[in-house]
């Protein structure tokens, strides 16, 4: 079922240590607060590894990003389950058998605190 404006897609994830690690060991973010655990036992993750949210719904649904602007509003913590609501603000057929799309998003922590927002848009494969 094709996309529609209006439409909001949710996507939840709580990250654990092992995610830290894996992303640390890809992208090579070896900050001391992603290695280091605060007084709790958590490790603060990396921001561009809680921007997979939006970016996993897009490739559920076949986007080619074009451009993809991220505000971190605050720190997520390894056991922290983060909720992303994707929101389609345009869905239009073109002529080349694609489809534009723009979509704006918001994580919010399990407490309901905003952690990340922004927007991309691309084309659907």
């Amino acid at each position: 079922m094709p996309l529609k404006v209006g439409d909001i897609i949710s996507f939840e994830r709580t990250f654990t240590i092992r995610d830290v690690e894996l992303f640390t060991e890809i992208s090579g973010d070896e900050g001391v607060h992603h290695r280091t655990p605060d007084e709790q036992g958590r490790l603060v993750i990396q921001g561009l590894l809680t921007a997979t949210l939006p970016t996993k719904v897009g490739g559920d649904h076949n986007v080619l990003a074009r451009n993809m602007n991220f505000e971190f509003l605050r720190p997520v913590y390894t056991g922290d389950t983060i909720i992303c609501e994707v929101k389609i603000e345009k869905y239009e057929a073109q002529a080349n058998n694609r489809t534009a799309i723009i979509a704006s998003f918001l994580c919010e922590n399990q407490n309901e605190k905003e952690v990340l927002k922004g927007d991309f848009s691309g084309v659907i494969l």
